[in-house]
């Protein structure tokens, strides 16, 4: 774990795409001056969620991202790595949605760009540690796309880009670990915290992780993302956050909806290997 306390900043950096933004919806310019965007976009994301958690537990992190919506993780090396080209203490990465757009669920060119990453990121500083992000399952590409989650259960993506992630560590050992945020959007589901099909209505008293698109996130599942990233880094249970955590207040959740969103973190952290 990287658990800083202040006077002593742990330098993060984020690269991904629009689920790292928060694209679609108020997480992506929410508190983005807490931030560095090193692509002068302007977001805060879901890594400003991460810095609010920081604070409010009293750790130290300067936090920055460099994303770009809908790229893998080859056109951030390809185009972009001039940009983060330095020594940084922490890197999560996050790859395309489907891990490939033209192969989708191939994770070969992710093994791949995870390597070339790493390697970019270790020459800096040989201490880096690196973390794959792994996301969620689709709702449009489950019940309403064509494609090799089609007609699966909701969990079945989120599990095989679980899996994929798992490769890219083994094939990679300077991966320290994978950030299970899909697979916790699965015990969302299964706890009866989430609605698993947005298609059909949300149930009473339940979440809707998916944003207006059934596939980037709501401000609730991007709430449940930026938990399971803080707990992971930095070792803290996202449960002891409580149900005043300033972000959630401020972004529409209720305490009761941050409160049951934290203990879907902690639980998944907890079993999480």
């Amino acid at each position: 774990m990287v658990a800083a306390r202040r006077g002593t900043p742990t330098s993060i950096l984020f690269i991904g795409n629009s689920f790292t933004q928060g694209a679609h919806s108020a997480v992506r310019n929410w508190r983005a001056d807490s931030v560095a965007d090193l692509n002068g976009n302007g977001y805060g994301g879901v890594p400003a969620l991460f810095k609010a958690f920081t604070e409010q537990a009293g750790l130290s992190y300067q936090v920055s991202l460099e994303t770009q919506g809908g790229k893998s993780l080859g056109f951030h090396y390809d185009e972009r790595r001039a940009r983060f080209d330095r020594a940084w203490d922490v890197v999560v990465l996050q790859e395309f949605s489907t891990l490939s757009r033209e192969r989708p669920g191939d994770p070969t060119d992710y093994v791949r760009d995870v390597g070339r990453i790493s390697r970019l990121l270790q020459a800096r500083n040989p201490a880096v540690r690196i973390e794959l992000m792994a996301t969620w399952s689709r709702a449009d590409a489950t019940y309403r796309g064509k494609g090799p989650w089609a007609g699966k259960p909701i969990a079945a993506m989120a599990g095989d880009l679980q899996k994929a992630a798992r490769t890219a560590r083994a094939a990679n050992p300077t991966v320290r670990g994978i950030i299970p945020v899909g697979v916790a959007w699965n015990l969302a589901f299964e706890r009866g915290v989430a609605d698993p099909n947005p298609y059909d209505g949300t149930a009473f008293d339940q979440l809707d992780l998916w944003t207006y698109d059934q596939y980037h996130a709501s401000v609730a599942g991007y709430y449940l993302e930026a938990l399971v990233v803080f707990g992971a880094i930095t070792g803290v249970d996202p449960a002891t956050l409580g149900r005043d955590e300033k972000a959630a207040d401020a972004l529409g959740l209720s305490p009761a909806d941050a409160v049951r969103l934290q203990q879907v973190a902690s639980q998944q952290l907890g079993q999480h290997d």
